[in-house]
C-alpha cells in the first residue's frame, strides 16, 4: 500500500515525530548556548521576547481614559466619557486618535533603541504584540490600512530597513489588517529637532512627505493607521497624517509603541524629548 510522507518512519518512530524531537532537541542546545534574555535589561529568561518581572512591572500600559482627538492619558477624565484635552480644542491634530502601547520610559526607549540601532529586528515583533490590543480601540480592523511612517531613501539604504514598517508587517500578521509600505513616502531629509520649539519643529517637517502615484484610489474609503516606534513631540505624525488626509481617506489615526506623557516628562527618564521622536539627527 502506498504511503503518504506522514507515514514514513524511522526507527520505528513516525517521522513527524522524528523531527519534532530533532527540533526540540536543537531549541535545547541554542537555548543553552544563546539563552533568551530580557528586552529591556538583558537578564535570562524562559521564553524569547518575554520581559523579566522586574521590567514588566515597570512598564505603564496606556489603557486609562485619554482624549478623544490624540490619546494623551487624562487621568482625572471618567472612563467611557469622550473628551478633548486642552491642546486639541485649541488646535486639532490632523489625526482621529494616536494611541501608544506604553508611556516611554527607561525600559520602552531600551527595547525602541535596540530595535533601530542595535538591529534587534524581533523586537518589533513584541513591539506589535503589545500594540494590538491598542489598534483594536481604533475601529474595525477590516476597515484600516496601515501606514508606517516611511524613512527618506538615504537613511533606509544606511539603516537596512524600517522599524515602522517592521512593527506594521507584524501588525498585519497578528491582526489581519492590510498594509501598504508604499502609500506615503519621505521626499525630504530632515534635521535633527533637538531643542527646537514647536513651530520650529514644523518647519522642519513641512514638506517631508508625499503621496504615492495612484495613492487616492489606493485608499477610497479606508482607515488609514500611522505606524510608527516613538511619539514624542508629535512633528512627524502630525506632518504624515496632513499629507494622508489629502488622499481622500475616510478616516487617518496613528499608532506608536511608546508615547511620552507629562508624569515621564515629570520623571527625569527625559531630557530632551523632541529628540527622541522620528526626526532625530539624519533620521529623514
Amino acid at each position: 500500500m502506498a504511503t503518504t510522507t506522514g507515514d514514513v518512519e524511522k526507527d520505528g518512530a513516525p517521522a513527524g515525530a522524528w523531527l519534532g524531537s530533532l527540533r526540540a532537541a536543537g531549541r535545547a542546545i541554542v537555548d543553552y548556548a544563546l539563552p533568551p534574555r530580557c528586552p529591556g535589561c538583558g537578564v535570562i529568561v524562559g521564553e524569547d521576547r518575554q520581559f523579566c518581572l522586574t521590567c514588566w512591572s515597570s512598564l505603564d500600559f496606556l489603557d486609562g481614559p485619554s482624549c478623544s482627538r490624540c490619546s494623551i492619558p487624562l487621568p482625572t477624565a471618567l472612563p467611557g466619557a469622550p473628551i478633548v484635552c486642552g491642546a486639541c480644542l485649541a488646535s486639532p491634530p490632523p489625526f482621529d486618535g494616536a494611541p501608544a502601547a506604553v508611556a516611554y520610559g527607561p525600559v520602552a526607549r531600551t527595547v525602541a533603541l535596540r530595535l533601530k540601532y542595535g538591529r534587534r529586528t524581533g523586537h518589533a515583533r513584541l513591539m506589535a504584540r503589545l500594540m494590538a490590543r491598542r489598534l483594536a480601540t481604533l475601529g474595525a480592523i477590516d476597515d484600516m490600512l496601515l501606514v508606517p511612517v516611511p524613512l527618506h531613501r538615504w537613511r533606509l539604504w544606511s539603516r537596512g530597513f524600517n522599524q515602522a514598517a517592521l512593527v506594521a508587517d507584524e501588525l498585519a500578521r497578528l491582526t489581519g489588517a492590510a498594509r501598504d509600505h508604499h502609500l506615503l513616502l519621505r521626499v525630504k531629509s530632515t534635521a535633527s529637532l533637538r531643542g527646537k520649539g514647536r513651530r520650529e519643529r514644523e518647519r522642519i517637517v513641512a514638506g517631508a512627505f508625499t503621496l504615492a502615484t495612484g495613492a487616492k484610489a489606493r485608499v477610497a474609503g479606508r482607515h488609514l493607521v500611522l505606524v510608527d516606534d516613538v511619539h514624542a513631540s508629535g512633528a512627524t505624525l502630525r506632518a504624515a497624517a496632513k499629507m494622508l488626509n489629502r488622499s481622500g481617506a475616510a478616516r487617518v489615526s496613528a499608532l506608536s509603541w511608546a508615547r511620552v506623557v507629562p508624569d515621564a516628562l515629570m520623571s527625569g527618564n527625559i531630557f530632551d524629548f523632541a529628540s527622541l521622536d522620528s526626526d532625530m539627527t539624519n533620521e529623514g
